[in-house]
Parts: C-alpha cells; structure tokens; sequence
C-alpha cells in the first residue's frame, strides 16, 4: 500500500492509499515446442540414439509441435487466474512451463520463488498409505516436522478418504482415482504458496470436496499467493477465479474479467 501526498498553498493533503499490484509471474513472449520423433522402424531405438549421438545428426522425420505460441501475460499476488479453452489449446503445456517443467524455445517466463504444480497426475508413491504420503508430501514442500504432524489430521480430514474407512492406513494402490486426486490436492493446499498452479485437480470428487477446494483456493488467493487454475468445469474458474486467460491454438485469445471471457468463450463454443 502507498500513501501519495499532494502540496496546494502550503497545505499537505494526504489522498487515499492505493493498493500496490506486485508480479509474481511475468510470461514474455513464449514459445514452447514440442519434438515428436517419428522415424523409420528402429530409429527410436537406444542404439539408433547413441548412433546419433556419436555422429551428430538429427533422427529422421522429426515432427515440432508448437504448443505455445508467443504467450504474454503478468500474474500479481493476490490473484486468482482461471485458464481456459478447448482441447489441444496449450493450456497444462504453459502450466507446466511456468512450473519450469518445461524449456521455453524463445521469449521468457520469470516467477517468484519455486511455482508448485498440482496436476492430477501428480508423483505419490503406491505402496505406502496416504498418512505417510501426507508426510512426505509436505516435508517435500519444505514444512518443518512438527507442523506437518500438526496438520496431518486436518489434511487426511479434508481429502475426505476417511468417509468409507480407514483409507489413510492403506497403499495407495487401494485408492480410486479420485481419492488420490483429492489427496494430491489437500496435501498441496495445505502450504501457502506464492504460485500455486492447479490443473484440473478439482474436477474430481463430489460437490461438497469441490466447495471446500474452491473454498480453499479463495484462501490462498487472499493470503497474498497466486492461484493458476486449469479446468473443463467453468462453473469452478466462475466461482473461484476473478480474471481468466483463453488459449486457443497454443495463443491467447481473451484475457479479462472472468464473466466477460467466460461469456465469449461459450458463444465461440457454441457456436462451432
């Protein structure tokens, strides 16, 4: 927040304070590419590839796909940003390359601090329980010992594994899809991050986990992080996010308001 002050005939006249807009992610110009290797029989092969390696060419009948496509767009703290569009539009592709997954192939992406990426696919291990997931998960996300056995009830108490049993005692190779999808989420929720990118994790679950996972999302908006959320359910980018980016063919085709880019969005749906 900044005081302005404003001097007319020696008097000092203090004018409201304005909030400061602070970047957390700043995405210049990126491209992010693809290399599909498609040759002959055996030219994926290990010994094709050290071949290669060795004489230094290229495997034959390299396809690019360019994903992203000069994507420009500055994240503050403190916001909630839903990314949209169709299937194909490049939109976990710029996640994960805002995450640092991904290597840009021209232009820039700068954040602050190390970005987390929550996906339904996210690394848990199969054959220990959830409980012990829980543990690893957060001391992984650098909480100290006692905090993560201070949270560990209220975390397993969230992801609701627990409704039908005592899952948080079992191998994760027991869970449905969806319990390890709502377990992935409470574990990463349970840290405030400075951005925090969510893709497609809360389309699983029922209505009330979807409720207290947008819920959730709202908080960490409001304690000064960044929230990127990925999702199919607008009615979750609608509830949960106030600013919302569409991607089209790896481009961005709308940035603003929520409600503005979301009724765009289902006219160009819609009318297809």
């Amino acid at each position: 927040m900044v005081d302005y002050l404003a001097m007319s005939n020696d008097v000092t006249v203090t004018l409201p304070r304005i909030k400061e807009r602070i970047p957390t992610v700043v995405v210049d110009d990126a491209h992010v590419v693809y290399r599909v290797h498609k040759g002959a029989a055996g030219s994926s092969s290990p010994v094709a590839a050290l071949k290669r390696m060795v004489t230094r060419t290229s495997a034959p009948n390299v396809r690019q796909v360019h994903a992203v496509r000069g994507v420009t767009f500055t994240a503050y703290r403190g916001e909630a940003i839903g990314l949209i569009g169709t299937n194909g539009s490049g939109k976990s592709t710029l996640l994960r390359a805002i995450a640092g997954l991904l290597p840009v192939e021209r232009g820039a992406i700068y954040t602050q601090g190390q970005p987390s990426l929550l996906g339904v696919n996210a690394a848990l291990l199969n054959d220990l329980p959830g409980e012990r997931n829980v543990t690893l998960g957060c001391l992984a996300m650098g909480m100290p010992p006692e905090e993560v056995q201070r949270k560990l009830p209220e975390i397993i108490e969230f992801s609701g594994i627990n409704q039908r049993g005592d899952f948080a005692s079992l191998p994760m190779r027991t869970y449905s899809s969806g319990m390890s999808a709502r377990l992935r989420f409470s574990i990463a929720a349970a840290k405030q991050h400075d951005v925090l990118l969510i893709d497609e994790a809360l389309a699983t679950g029922d209505k009330k986990f979807r409720r207290r996972s947008e819920k959730r999302v709202r908080e960490l908006r409001e304690s000064a992080g960044t929230v990127f959320l990925v999702s199919h359910q607008l009615s979750s980018v609608r509830d949960t996010c106030e600013r919302t980016i569409w991607l089209e063919s790896g481009e961005i085709r709308m940035d603003g308001p929520t409600d503005e880019v979301l009724r765009a969005y289902d006219a160009f749906t819609n009318g297809k």
